[in-house]
């Protein structure tokens, strides 16, 4: 409320996108044509660095360390059972009272992060860095110092799309959905609805199917139609051992049906904020 001005706008939409809401029928049209993926489960590299960042950004943590920042960033980069995380975290100038204090209030930071590492993952070797750009006695040129905690006051702002996938993570080496989910209708935007549920049916399926080891269900809308019945929908399963796919195809099949035909319920869900979109 002190640092930062809001300008709230409220336009009409298009005048086909909103007579999608005054037509007939229990489940609304897609008001536009996208494409979803969502996978389970996490590998253990990106179910740490999840945690971390969560750990990091936990009330737990901002009680004890107040200097920390919302704005942060974990990379995790492995290599066989070598894992590195490259962490970025924001620090609110307000609780630094010096370069000295600031790189100290640093150290005992990356110590933490160090511990929570050691405790909630099994690499046989672990490196942690925390902001790397610092540089001590360049004084504020080389400080990850700000107001807000993010960077947001310094003008690098990813606005709706990097850095906010459904799931939390940008894993390279996965298919990813293109769409941001932030400021978008929760009861008809596909961009919304379809991100957020392939998560939801891949671990699903990955819960319910015990003879599947890795899942990625993929979604396909059109706009106008219901979007209980999308164009495609679609599962691509890695299955353990010499298992055989058709002996799982009805079952994978009767969670997706399952799912859809629930979507009224998971879109009241979004809707209410019961499930995180990052």
């Amino acid at each position: 409320e002190k640092h930062v001005k809001y300008q709230v706008e409220l336009k009409p939409g298009s005048a086909g996108l909103t007579d999608i809401f005054k037509r007939k029928g229990k489940v609304l049209g897609a008001n536009d044509t996208s494409a979803a993926v969502g996978y389970a489960p996490m590998t253990r590299t990106e179910k740490i660095v999840l945690q971390t960042e969560k750990f990091l950004n936990s009330k737990e943590f901002k009680k004890r360390f107040p200097e920390s920042g919302e704005d942060i960033k974990v990379m995790g980069f492995r290599n066989n059972s070598d894992l590195k995380l490259t962490v970025a975290m924001a620090f609110v100038d307000r609780f630094i009272n010096s370069e000295e204090d600031y790189f100290e209030k640093k150290a005992k930071i990356l110590d933490e992060i160090h511990k929570f590492v050691a405790v909630n993952t099994d690499f046989e070797i672990v490196g942690v860095q925390l902001n790397t750009l610092d540089v001590q006695g360049r004084g504020l040129g080389g400080l990850y110092l700000t107001v807000l905690g993010t960077s947001a006051d310094s003008g690098d702002s990813g606005q709706v799309g990097r850095g906010n996938r459904v799931n939390g993570l940008i894993s390279l080496n996965r298919p990813f959905c293109s769409e941001a989910a932030a400021g978008k209708n929760p009861v008809s935007h596909v961009g919304k609805i379809y991100n957020v549920l392939t998560y939801k049916i891949a671990q699903h399926v990955y819960e319910e199917v015990p003879d599947v080891e890795e899942v990625y269900i993929w979604l396909l809308s059109k706009i106008g139609s219901p979007i209980d019945h999308p164009a495609v929908a679609a599962a691509q399963v890695i299955m353990k051992g010499n298992n055989n796919l058709s002996k799982v195809k009805r079952e994978i099949n009767d969670v997706l049906d399952n799912e859809l035909e629930n979507i009224n319920k998971f879109c009241m869900e979004l809707a209410l904020g019961k499930i995180q979109t990052y």
